[in-house]
Formats: structure tokens, C-alpha cells, sequence
């Protein structure tokens, strides 16, 4: 994909117990695929979710997001917290992690994940699928 950041380095995989590496948090990913973004209507807007993504962000080195019919984007995540004992927490300091679009706008939503042994998963999420109450 375009939006990979160049220069990217594959990083040591030997697991930590702390789900910051891509042999940590691939299974994870894998086995949730269903749930890595969400599309809400809140205060007539659409919503677009990728908090779970965010939640195993640590053995991932990029994300890319494109809804409908546009390119895929990057989507720079907050940094891994590895001083804390929840590296993948998302603290108040970090963006939020949704972007906003015109209410009803958002028809599709095509995701890429870089691990961070560089390995790629590209899910593509219908809006009937991925809507939340």
C-alpha cells in the first residue's frame, strides 16, 4: 500500500508477555478480525472507530484506513507506553481514536495493518456490518 511509511525495520520477535510484539498480538488480531473498526452515529456524524486496533497497537508498526471509495491513508497511532505496565493503554495525552465524517457517509471501510515484522492483513468492513447503537 502506499501509505506504508518507507524505511520500516522489522523488530525482534521474542515475546514479552506484554502483547508488544507481532507474534503476540497476530493471533489477537486474527481472531477478532470482526471487531477492529466500528462506524457509530453520534450528534449527526458518523463515527469511525479503530479503538481495538489501538488496544494491540504495540506490535503493530502502521495502519492504514480508506472509507469508500477513497485511498488508503496512513494513520499515525500513539506511541507504545512501554514504561507502564499496560503498554497498550490509550492514555488522555493520546488522539482519539476515531475520525469523523458526514452522517451516513460512510458506506465501507478497507483497513491495512503492518505488523511490526512486516508482515501485512488488508479486512475490508461493510457499514451494516461494523454499525454500533
Amino acid at each position: 500500500m502506499a501509505a506504508v511509511p518507507p524505511g520500516l525495520v522489522a523488530e525482534d520477535q521474542t515475546p514479552t508477555g506484554r502483547f508488544t510484539t507481532a507474534a503476540e498480538v497476530k493471533p489477537i488480531l486474527n481472531a477478532t478480525r470482526g471487531n477492529w473498526i466500528a462506524v457509530r452515529e453520534y450528534d449527526g456524524q458518523d463515527l469511525v472507530y479503530v479503538t481495538h486496533l489501538w488496544s494491540w497497537r504495540c506490535g503493530l508498526a502502521a495502519m492504514a484506513v480508506a472509507v469508500n471509495d477513497a485511498p488508503m491513508q496512513n494513520w499515525p497511532m500513539p506511541p507504545c507506553h512501554e514504561a507502564l505496565p499496560s503498554p497498550n493503554a490509550i492514555l488522555d495525552d493520546d488522539p482519539q481514536p476515531y475520525l469523523t465524517f458526514d452522517l451516513g457517509s460512510v458506506q465501507t471501510v478497507r483497513v491495512q495493518l503492518v505488523y511490526d515484522d512486516l508482515s501485512m492483513e488488508l479486512e475490508a468492513f461493510s457499514r451494516g456490518d461494523v454499525l454500533i447503537p
